[in-house]
């Protein structure tokens, strides 16, 4: 078999293509500045024209998110001291959401928190604690305690306690804030829940009755033993009874029934929860409010 010839093989035009001298292209001249002036001057304007196009950006950005935080404004939480004595605030929100505060603070008499609400949706608790002191490195309050801490960090409290129960829903352009009072767990001090500009209906609920003057002697918490009342326990405190506690079979509204006890409670703070299975209408919603005050001794 033969081999292949690989020898190159070059067409007659293509001869004389290569045959002809190759001249390198004629760039067009290049013009350079001769006066370091002018070069400065277009430097300057370049630069000014980008500090203004950066400036315009930024402006644009900030009347956007100003039209938009109009549009959705953040709704403010405010607790609010009016006992004649120092309180510790709680905060536990519902498993899955945010720690509001770090969950507890102190708060003076006739003083106030504020801090911003979620912006998305959110559920949980607030209570006062009661007679909390430091003592032996330990913090401790006689009502409302959460393990022995100030903060207490998502920990629930000990009962008895007035709560005050709030859930936020976030969706579309309307908010809707949903809210109400328990005695279901007791009660340790007056609370009211106001809400401030919003719409539809928006009442302020709660129990101003000082209930620890007319608490019932087998419900009343005294500290120390004999000493002043403290707290009011409900029935399924006192007793423990799947009754009184609406457990097991009495786990429904059909079941679960209102008792002496709550009774005492119902008639003193008609708008609030005092048993488990209370009525559904002592929640309200309001929509879209700027401020939601937790007032305690209102």
């Amino acid at each position: 078999m033969g081999r292949r010839n690989t020898a190159l093989h070059t067409f007659p035009r293509a001869q004389k293509l290569l045959e002809k001298p190759i001249n390198p292209p004629i760039s067009p001249p290049i013009s350079l500045p001769t006066n370091p002036t002018n070069q400065l001057s277009a430097m300057a304007s370049s630069s000014s024209f980008t500090f203004f196009s950066l400036t315009f950006y930024s402006l644009f950005l900030v009347f956007v998110v100003q039209q938009v935080a109009a549009q959705y404004p953040a709704m403010m939480l405010t607790v609010v001291n009016n006992c004649p004595f120092t309180v510790w605030p709680a905060i536990q929100p519902n498993s899955g959401h945010d720690l509001l505060e770090k969950g507890g603070f102190a708060l003076p008499t006739l003083t106030h928190r504020s801090f911003q609400a979620p912006t998305h949706h959110w559920s949980g608790r607030i209570w006062a604690r009661t007679g909390c002191t430091f003592s032996g490195g330990r913090f401790s309050c006689s009502t409302g305690d959460c393990g022995g801490r100030l903060e207490c960090g998502g920990l629930g409290g000990a009962v008895p306690s007035t709560l005050a129960q709030i859930t936020l829903h976030h969706g579309g352009r309307r908010d809707l804030t949903s809210y109400g009072v328990s005695l279901v767990d007791g009660f340790n001090v007056g609370m009211t829940v106001t809400p401030h500009e919003g719409k539809g209906q928006c009442p302020v609920v709660g129990c101003r009755a000082n209930l620890l003057a007319t608490c019932p002697d087998v419900l009343q918490v005294r500290a120390p033993a004999g000493g002043a009342v403290i707290g009011c326990k409900s029935g399924c405190q006192a007793f423990g009874t799947d009754e009184l506690c609406c457990r097991n079979k009495f786990n429904d509204p059909r079941t679960c029934r209102a008792s002496t006890y709550s009774e005492f409670f119902k008639h003193a703070c008609p708008a609030t929860f005092t048993y488990a299975h209370d009525s559904p209408s002592l929640t309200h919603d309001c929509a879209s409010p700027k401020e939601l005050k937790v007032i305690f001794c209102h």
